[in-house]
């Protein structure tokens, strides 16, 4: 058994299996990669857009992408991404740290290396735990950790960067990697690192979106380059197993609508959690590793890219003005994916801390403005394309006076009113 790391470009071969019988599930056309946000002056210039295809392997069950986008292009120094302004998203991640350290039975003191660590928010958590925090993240978003009191390396992670930190200070009795791990292309060279880094007993913890909830609540706008893997429990399991880990146990949370915590411990044949058997035995049930599962995805993906521009044509041929709410990442799936352009939505409302303000989404190029302008216009309806956190964040707008009707696009359009 092997595991390799993924080369830039088209991927012509499972991500962990190596097997080369795939299912194409759904072409999702070209895209640019969902963080590349533009500036003004960009905005006449040509753009890089690369394919966007979902694939399942018909061996392992992996769900995956089929072209991997060079990392440093992903994940660039300007990255405008904050894991700690969404205060719901904020609560979870704190929430996370204190369950992991209750659930591990972590002693006071014990090193906690977060990878891919983006402004500390998880650490944080940590931290208020009495444990030892480190991050690794890439991005400049590590000066905002550094900033705020979390000891931060401003690299991607790597096998030198484990054993530099290992030297400085010593082993990790905990390594979490939230909405990280499917991110990962050098997957190889990854775990290897985490395995030099980890002490005898120690835990590799991921987060990551979770196929079942994919489907069900058709989150096909989860599907972006920056997910390269969207991980079931059968393919998660020969994945460690390869690396020298054991997947021993696993927890289903509702963070960015619907994702599974992976705890994988070093070394093989390790006691396994009646979770891990109990889940695999769920998506048996549900038919996860069934072609007619992914083909009554691909028939629903392509019935709501029709019904939300309909929606949107009518209301904007009957007057109506309709403007974006929220710009995660994973709305540029659905704005591209959907041809959802400044003529039909000609402005995106954000926080006023959201560091995409007075920037344009890449290849629809629509305005990402303070949400006050939101506030001071009221129009007619609000699509939240933060949808997956539809229900506090529409409580929190109405609380504030917004007075628009909030259309809810997935996983089938609602209307709130």
């Amino acid at each position: 058994m092997y595991l390799d790391d993924i080369s830039t470009g088209h991927i012509k071969c499972c991500q962990v299996c190596r097997s080369f019988d795939l299912q194409q599930v759904i072409n999702l056309g070209f895209s640019a990669p969902c963080d590349s946000l533009l500036t003004h002056e960009m905005l006449n210039s040509p753009e890089k857009i690369y394919p966007l295809n979902l694939i399942r392997c018909r061996k392992c069950g992996l769900v995956q992408i089929d072209y991997a986008v060079n990392p440093s292009e992903l994940f660039y120094s300007e990255y405008p991404y904050r894991s700690g302004i969404t205060e719901t998203l904020k609560k979870n991640l704190h929430k996370t740290a204190e369950h992991v350290v209750k659930t591990c039975a972590l002693k006071s003191g014990s090193l906690v290396v977060d990878i891919g660590s983006n402004d500390g928010t998880v650490l944080e958590g940590f931290k208020m735990q009495g444990m030892r925090v480190l991050g690794v993240e890439p991005t400049n978003i590590a000066n905002i950790a550094i900033e705020n009191g979390i000891e931060t390396i401003n690299k991607f992670f790597s096998m030198g960067v484990a054993k530099e930190i290992s030297e400085k200070h010593g082993d990790a009795a905990i390594i979490t990697a939230a909405n990280v791990f499917a991110h990962v292309s050098a997957l190889s060279s990854f775990l290897k690192g985490v395995y030099e880094l980890l002490n005898e007993d120690g835990l590799f913890v991921s987060e990551s979106h979770y196929m079942l909830d994919i489907l069900e609540t058709l989150q096909y706008d989860s599907i972006y380059h920056e997910h390269l893997r969207f991980y079931l429990i059968k393919p998660l399991i020969e994945l460690f197993e390869k690396s020298g880990f054991t997947l021993v146990n696993v927890e289903r949370i509702p963070n960015y609508g619907g994702s599974i915590r992976v705890y994988a411990q070093k070394g093989l044949k390790r006691d396994v959690s009646s979770q891990v058997v109990e889940l695999l035995a769920l998506e048996e049930k549900l038919n996860a590793y069934e072609d007619k599962t992914y083909e009554e995805f691909s028939r629903k993906v392509q019935e709501s890219r029709k019904n939300i521009r309909s929606l949107l044509v009518q209301l904007n041929n009957e007057g109506k003005k309709v403007i974006g709410i929220g710009c995660p990442g994973r709305a540029v799936t659905l704005l591209t994916y959907c041809g959802i352009t400044p003529d039909l939505i000609p402005y995106i409302a954000e926080q006023n801390s959201s560091l995409k303000l007075g920037l344009y989404t890449p290849g629809t190029h629509i305005p990402v403005v303070d949400e006050k302008r939101m506030f001071e216009e009221q129009p007619d309806y609000g699509m939240m394309l933060s949808w997956h956190y539809a229900k506090p964040i529409a409580e929190k707008l109405k609380t504030r006076g917004l007075q628009s009707k909030i259309i809810v696009p997935l996983p089938t359009i609602s209307v709130l009113d």
